[in-house]
């Protein structure tokens, strides 16, 4: 079973590193679109509250997107989904703008999204905002959620896995 467990983990970290490839084909704005259809089926409101999450592309204010978190829509999630090449680093200078937009739209909580990943000083002061709740998502962890959320994938093979049903074989006659 553990032969079984571990060439599943090696199918998943293959397929999340040729996932991310293909995002990292896509142009900015489809990018943006692609973290709120993300968003939608990992339950943040519903699609159609959601049709218009994406900002405009030009005078965003630094919001790439507002997501309704919840399916009522009492409350919003802005987004900042950055598209950059596999290996950048992502620090705190872009993270502090993030919360500069944030807090100039009266946002409470943020989501970063990026294809790179984060520097630990980009961790250790999202780490510190006690007012303002911010989540970082680099280029492996969105892979991977898209995965778990049938995104961009499609599901080629079900392996069934069976034991023996010791119930069966102890029953009392």
């Amino acid at each position: 079973m553990e032969a079984i467990d571990y060439a599943l983990a090696q199918l998943k970290s293959e397929l999340a590193d040729d996932l991310l490839a293909e995002v990292l084909k896509m142009n900015e704005y489809d990018f943006e679109r692609l973290v709120v259809e993300l968003l939608v089926k990992m339950g943040y409101g519903k699609p159609e509250q959601n049709t218009d999450a994406v900002t405009k592309k030009s005078g965003d204010e630094g919001i790439d997107g507002i997501v309704k978190a919840d399916r009522l829509g009492f409350d919003a999630v802005y987004t900042q989904a950055e598209k950059w090449k596999e290996g950048s680093n992502i620090g705190r200078p872009e993270i502090q703008k993030f919360l500069g937009a944030m807090v100039g739209q009266g946002a409470m909580k943020g989501l970063f999204i990026t294809t790179g990943q984060f520097t630990s000083g980009a961790t250790d002061f999202v780490k510190k905002q006690l007012n303002h709740k911010i989540v970082l998502i680099d280029g492996k962890q969105f892979a991977e959620l898209m995965i778990e959320y049938g995104l961009g994938v499609a599901t080629v093979n079900t392996l069934k896995i069976q034991r023996i049903d010791t119930d069966y074989f102890s029953a009392d006659e």
